[in-house]
């Protein structure tokens, strides 16, 4: 190869020219949550989609899906939304409630999610045992107690009333934005739970909730919006 410098008559040639590439744009994080009811989970989650859909749109996107579906087959839904998704979702997380399904499809869910992950996509268990209301309880006391969740809505009533701010009731739209100035004694309090819960199953594991693992993955958008 010659080292002498180019010819003037060279210098604007095209093969002369310095090269150009074109900045890659980086894609957005994709995350799909699914879940279970059709009215409290995509409230609660719609809200947070919202805050960060419109102020981190290049960074990260969230779909929300409410399915009215259970266990096995949310699981199975989720699977089919990732395949016709034309962009991949990274991280899919499969919001459900214990409730008083068979223990074998609460558990089977949660071990689809391991064994179907792939390095393109991985799957998240995000139950509730029993239910989704216990992780709403959390944000204002811990608990231990292994209730029915029949009794978490006067529990919920009756804080909430405390405050002036009515009644609970399982379509309201405002509860993330009552929630959210405690979060993070949520996140601890379900932190609690979990270290009690080492080693058993999600059916068995009551009182319990994953639903802090996802929380904490998408609080960092929420705080710096707030």
């Amino acid at each position: 190869m010659s080292l002498k410098p180019p010819k003037k008559s060279d210098l604007d040639k095209s093969w002369m020219k310095a090269r150009r590439d074109k900045p890659k744009k980086i894609q957005p994080e994709y995350h799909l949550i699914i879940t279970e009811g059709t009215e409290t989970e995509p409230a609660y989650f719609g809200a947070m989609k919202d805050i960060i859909n419109s102020a981190y749109p290049d960074r990260i996107q969230l779909s929300i899906y409410g399915a009215g579906d259970s266990t096995l087959n949310l699981f199975q839904k989720a699977k089919q939304l990732v395949l016709a998704s034309a962009n991949g979702y990274k991280h899919v997380w499969i919001v459900y409630d214990t409730d008083d399904f068979p223990a074998e499809h609460i558990n089977k869910t949660a071990e689809l999610c391991v064994s179907e992950s792939t390095e393109e996509t991985t799957y998240h268990a995000i139950w509730s045992n029993q239910c989704i209301e216990l992780w709403f309880l959390l944000h204002f006391s811990y608990m231990q107690s292994d209730l029915h969740r029949s009794s978490y809505w006067p529990k919920l009533t009756e804080i909430l009333s405390a405050q002036a701010l009515g009644a609970y009731e399982k379509n309201r739209a405002d509860m993330y934005q009552i929630l959210f100035p405690y979060m993070n004694a949520a996140i601890a309090n379900a932190k609690k739970l979990d270290k009690i819960n080492n080693g058993k199953l999600p059916s068995a594991s009551a009182p319990g909730t994953k639903v802090h693992v996802l929380v904490e993955k998408l609080k960092p958008y929420l705080i710096e919006v707030t």
